[in-house]
């Protein structure tokens, strides 16, 4: 009889399997316990990898969690085009919120924001896998909604993306008032009806 073949040791997984158990193994810890309760150790015992793994892919316990938690919600936060840019901000800015104070996710990307004052590296990953990403997302389709002329050629739209997510950033940050379905209808209503075409029947008012 033909003697099976030997098992492949843990450490020459290939790279996207070994990341795909981190990320499941941090995910319930983060979302159920909290940052807090992470370390290196911890993850490389849990995820089955070791830390040197860890260390030459993630440079800080920051980057790792906020890597875990951009994977687990960048599908919730997808931008879609429905061609009715009133409806597709409400629609996004809706799950947004929804993820910022529905969710332990939300807790967990306030914690990122504070860690991310004081760790370099954690703050320059915040910008490059999820704030700067967002961001070109949100410019994207607002470009297409002024190319489809629902937006005024002259409005600056690296603007309107700061008025609208960085309003809801600072009712979650600054939870003087709540975050409401009226609050956002509100806040795309008020700010397109100032950047809409009057005289075209068919742009937004």
């Amino acid at each position: 009889m033909q003697e099976p073949a030997p098992k492949r040791g843990r450490g020459r997984r290939p790279a996207a399997e070994v990341r795909q158990d981190v990320y499941s193994a941090v995910g319930p810890i983060l979302l159920n316990e909290g940052m807090g309760q992470l370390s290196f150790e911890r993850v490389a015992r849990e995820a089955g990898v070791s830390k040197t793994t860890l260390y030459r892919w993630w440079p800080s316990l920051g980057v790792l969690i906020h890597d875990c938690y951009v994977h687990a919600v960048e599908n919730e936060l997808a931008f879609n085009d429905s061609g009715d840019i009133k409806a597709d901000l409400t629609s996004q800015l809706t799950a947004f919120t929804r993820v910022m104070t529905k969710t332990r996710g939300g807790r967990v990307l306030t914690e990122l924001i504070g860690a991310a004052q004081t760790d370099p590296e954690l703050a320059a990953e915040y910008r490059r896998l999820y704030s700067s990403v967002r961001r070109q997302a949100a410019v994207k389709r607002l470009a297409k909604a002024q190319e489809d002329g629902q937006i005024r050629e002259e409005t600056n739209l690296e603007s309107m993306v700061d008025q609208l997510w960085g309003a809801v950033y600072h009712r979650v940050l600054i939870p003087d008032l709540p975050v409401t379905q009226t609050f956002i209808d509100a806040l795309v209503g008020n700010l397109l009806s100032g950047t809409a075409h009057s005289r075209n029947p068919n742009h937004l008012s």
